[in-house]
């Protein structure tokens, strides 16, 4: 690492990260290049760029990229074709957003001939591991630093004492012991640590901050429609929208209506348990659309054969190999699934939970004539099933036979 001359940062520039950038100055004496993504956070982000430019970065060194279209289009809807759930919950919200921001630290690196790239995860989590993995998939030469297995700040105490010994400013609600640590996208806000650690407590409902209490949501249900093509949503109620604009709409949606909460206690990939809290309010719409749309446009042994691919899929993406192989050879499959899944859902909205009530497509494979209890006019001969049924009986009555 000696020979490191640039470093491109992935920069909040909140506390944190504003360390890293100084420790990295410090530490490697290294030019510094810093990133800013715009994933639909919610946050203003131009004071990065100011805190930036007071800790000595050059003003073309300084990186602040809107990426939330491309974050939906080239990467949650792909994800959401799949019906991705890791370990059957968790709609992969934080674990989405890491490779496109890998992504884009190395393309940055590319075009200012950076040495390196780090980030501020902790070695404890599982986002150092979806950052390099990502990084090493699409620069296999890349440095990468990554200052909380480095440095000796193993409290907050000490990343405020070193801050203020170094001038870096130190907001006053960063002074205290943080009640829990966020994350938050376009997708959703992850809230983990502190008062949340103890899997026994109740979330307590001020950690919440993307949708109402569903309690004190509206107590008339609220009627909604989503239409896919190709198995992507294109529009809402009608109206054509485009990837993040869509979801955004579905967001304000969803915290309305208290949709898309769920704590969970999931197994990371580094070895250990974790308790967090998830809030995804338009991707939990949207997904429950998706499925009501495949559910009429999917064939039987396509359907089946995606939900046994994708607790593999979710896996994927959840350990970080989002540029792996695999995950591409699923990606295609899935997509070639999608060529016929269009058409419209209609969904129930009410007090934190999302109801498919309808859907309809050009390409439906709902037969009402074949599935009537009324007379099919012989587009069914209940005969038929005699024998498919002692065909399929055969193995079960030579077992009994045997005694076995």
């Amino acid at each position: 690492m000696s020979d490191i001359k640039k470093v491109v940062l992935a920069y909040s520039g909140g506390l944190d990260t504003s360390v890293i950038l100084k420790w990295l100055q410090v530490t490697y004496g290294c030019e510094v290049v810093t990133f800013t993504a715009d994933l639909g956070q919610g946050e203003e982000l131009e004071p990065a760029r100011a805190k930036a430019v007071l800790m000595g970065v050059k003003p073309e060194n300084i990186y602040i990229d809107d990426l939330r279209e491309e974050f939906v289009r080239d990467f949650v809807f792909p994800m959401m074709r799949a019906n991705a759930r890791y370990e059957g919950d968790y709609l992969l919200g934080t674990s989405i957003a890491r490779p496109l921001i890998s992504k884009r630290l190395i393309e940055i690196a590319r075009e200012t001939g950076a040495d390196a790239v780090a980030h501020g995860a902790t070695g404890k989590g599982n986002d150092q591991v979806r950052f390099e993995l990502s990084a090493y998939a699409l620069e296999p030469g890349i440095k990468v630093i990554a200052p909380w297995r480095e440095w000796d700040l193993t409290s907050r105490t000490a990343l405020i004492a070193w801050a203020e010994a170094h001038q870096i400013p130190v907001p006053k609600d960063k002074r205290g012991e943080s009640p829990f640590s966020t994350d938050a996208n376009l997708l959703h806000t992850s809230s983990e640590g502190k008062v949340l650690e103890d899997p026994w407590a109740e979330v307590p409902d001020y950690v919440y901050s993307r949708t109402v209490n569903p309690e004190d949501a509206p107590d008339t249900p609220e009627y909604i429609t989503v239409d896919f093509e190709r198995g992507d949503g294109i529009a809402l109620n009608g109206q054509a929208m485009s990837p993040a604009t869509l979801l955004a709409a579905l967001n304000d949606l969803g915290r309305k209506h208290g949709i898309g909460r769920l704590d969970l206690v999931e197994n990371r990939f580094v070895g250990m348990k974790s308790r967090g809290m998830y809030e995804t309010p338009g991707g939990e719409i949207y997904a429950r659309a998706h499925r009501g749309i495949e559910s009429i446009t999917l064939d039987r042994g396509a359907a089946h054969l995606k939900d046994e691919l994708m607790p593999k899929y979710a896996e994927l993406i959840y350990n970080g190999f989002w540029f792996a192989p695999e995950r591409e050879m699923l990606q295609a499959a899935i997509d070639h699934s999608q060529a016929r899944v269009n058409g419209t859902v209609r969904l129930k909205l009410y007090k934190g939970s999302a109801t498919v009530v309808g859907r309809k497509s050009p390409d439906s494979l709902y037969s009402e004539r074949h599935v009537t209890f009324e007379d099919d006019a012989g587009a069914y001969d209940q005969k038929d099933a005699a024998g498919f049924i002692k065909l399929n009986a055969l193995r079960l009555r030579l077992l009994a036979q045997q005694g076995r």
